[in-house]
C-alpha cells in the first residue's frame, strides 16, 4: 500500500496581528459603553485616531494574507468570489446586530415604560418612518449609532478586487496611489454612500476608509514578498514626535486652534467620516513604530495560546457579540443610575463573554477538525476482526460481503 504524501507544514501564524486585533476589539467595546471608568484609558484619549482606525488597518493586513497573495498570483476570480462572500457574511452580521439592537432597546423601553429609548442612537426614524427606515436598514442606508463598522468593512471588501487588479497590473505603488486618489476625492467633494431616509452620507465613509485598508494590504504584501518597511532613525523619530504632538493636542487640549491654513478639511481637520489626514497619519505613525522597533513589536508577539491571541483569531464573532453586549449595556444605563461598581461589572461581564466566545469557537473548531480528520483518514467507523473472504477464482467479480449487523 502506497504511503500518503506528507502535507506541507503549516506556516507559523504571526500572533502580533491577533493580539493587536484583540486589543482593538476590547477597546471598541469599552468605547461603545460611554462614560465608564475605563473609557479614559482608551487610545482615543491619547491621540487623533481611535480603535476603529487600528481595527481597519489590521483588517487590511489580514486581508492581504488571506486574499491578496492569491489574487496577485493569478487566482483573481476565485479570490474575488471569496472576498465578496466574506462581504456577504459581514452584511448579514450588520443586519443581525442592527435587529438585535432594535430588540434590546424595545425590550428596555417596554419593560421600564420608557418610550424615549426608541428615539436614541438613530432609532427614531424607525419609529416615525418605519417602511423607509426598514428599507434603509436592508440597503445599509440607515445605520444605528455604534452599528456602522461592519457595513463600511463590507463595502471595502467589495472594492478590493479593483485595487488588487491595479496592483497586479501596475504594482503596489499604483494600487496605493489609486486608493489615495479616491480618498482625496471623497474628502474634497464630500462623496460617499447616501443615508436613507435621513440625509447625508454614512458616518464611516467606505470611499475614505478604504485608503487605510489598502495601505495595510500593500504593506503586508510588500513584506510578504521579502520586502522591508523603510527603517530610518529619522523617520522613527518623526513618527514618535507626531504621536507626542497628538497626545499633547488632545490633553491640553488645542481643538480650538485653526490649523487649516486655507487647505481642505480632509488634509487638516479631524473628521472621522472622511478619515482626515491627521487621524490617518496618527494610526500609521503608531503602526510604523510597532513594526520597526523590535522591543515594541515583541510586546505583542505572544504565544498562540495567550487569551489575546485566541480572541484575535475570531475577530468577527467577538466583534458581533461585543456590539450586542454594548448595546444592552447602553440601554440598561439609560434606565438606571450607573455607579462605578455597576460600570465595572458591565465591562467585566462583556469582556469576559468575548473571551468565553473566542475559547468556545477555538474548542469547537478543534473538535470539528478532529471529526473531519477521522472521516478522511480511511479508518472505518466499525471494525470487524474477522479476515475478509477472498474472491472466488474464475468469477468475473466477487460480490461485496453483506455488512455485519450489530446484535
Amino acid at each position: 500500500m502506497t504511503a500518503p504524501l506528507p502535507r506541507s507544514l503549516p506556516r507559523t501564524r504571526d500572533t502580533r496581528i491577533d493580539v493587536l486585533r484583540a486589543l482593538a476589539l476590547i477597546t471598541i467595546f469599552v468605547n461603545h459603553v460611554p462614560k465608564n471608568p475605563l473609557e479614559q484609558l482608551t487610545s482615543k484619549n491619547f491621540g487623533f485616531s481611535d480603535a476603529a482606525e487600528a481595527f481597519v488597518l489590521i483588517s487590511g493586513v489580514s486581508a492581504a494574507l488571506a486574499y491578496g497573495s492569491k489574487f496577485l498570483a493569478g487566482a483573481g476570480l476565485a479570490t474575488t468570489l471569496k472576498m465578496w462572500r466574506r462581504a456577504g457574511v459581514l452584511y448579514i452580521a450588520q443586519l443581525g446586530t442592527t435587529m438585535a439592537t432594535l430588540a434590546i432597546f424595545a425590550f428596555f423601553s417596554l419593560h421600564y415604560a420608557v418610550p424615549e429609548l426608541m428615539t436614541q442612537i438613530n432609532i427614531r426614524p424607525v419609529m416615525e418612518n418605519t417602511a423607509a427606515a426598514l428599507l434603509g436598514i436592508v440597503t445599509l442606508g440607515h445605520q444605528l449609532g455604534y452599528n456602522n463598522i461592519l457595513s463600511m468593512y463590507a463595502v471595502v471588501l467589495v472594492l478590493m478586487p479593483a485595487f488588487l487588479l491595479i496592483g497586479r497590473a501596475f504594482g503596489l505603488g499604483a494600487m496605493v496611489a489609486a486608493s489615495g486618489a479616491l480618498w482625496l476625492g471623497a474628502g474634497l467633494w464630500r462623496i460617499g454612500p447616501p443615508n436613507f431616509p435621513n440625509g447625508g452620507i454614512w458616518f464611516l465613509n467606505p470611499l475614505s476608509w478604504q485608503f487605510l485598508f489598502v495601505i495595510g494590504v500593500a504593506a503586508a504584501l510588500h513584506v510578504k514578498r521579502s520586502g522591508r518597511l523603510p527603517q530610518s532613525p529619522w523617520l522613527a523619530l518623526a513618527a514618535a514626535c507626531y504621536l507626542l504632538v497628538s497626545y499633547a493636542w488632545v490633553k491640553i487640549p488645542l481643538w480650538g486652534i485653526d490649523t487649516s491654513l486655507g487647505l481642505p478639511a480632509v488634509l487638516t481637520g479631524f473628521n472621522k467620516t472622511y478619515l482626515s489626514a491627521p487621524r490617518l497619519l496618527h494610526v500609521l505613525a503608531a503602526a510604523y513604530l510597532i513594526a520597526v522597533l523590535p522591543r515594541l513589536s515583541n510586546l505583542f508577539r505572544l504565544s498562540s495560546a495567550n487569551p489575546l491571541a485566541v480572541m484575535g483569531r475570531h475577530g468577527l464573532s467577538v466583534f458581533v457579540l461585543g456590539t450586542i453586549l454594548a448595546m444592552a449595556a447602553q440601554a440598561w444605563r439609560m434606565v438606571h443610575i450607573p455607579s462605578t461598581a455597576s460600570n465595572m461589572t458591565i465591562l467585566a461581564i462583556g469582556i469576559g463573554a468575548q473571551f468565553a466566545l473566542a475559547y468556545y469557537i477555538e474548542w469547537y473548531r478543534g473538535v470539528a477538525n478532529g471529526w473531519r480528520e477521522a472521516a478522511t483518514s480511511g479508518i472505518p467507523a466499525h471494525h470487524d476482526d474477522r479476515p475478509a473472504l477472498p474472491a472466488r477464482h474464475g468469477s468475473v467479480a466477487a460480490p461485496s460481503p453483506e455488512p455485519v449487523r450489530s446484535q
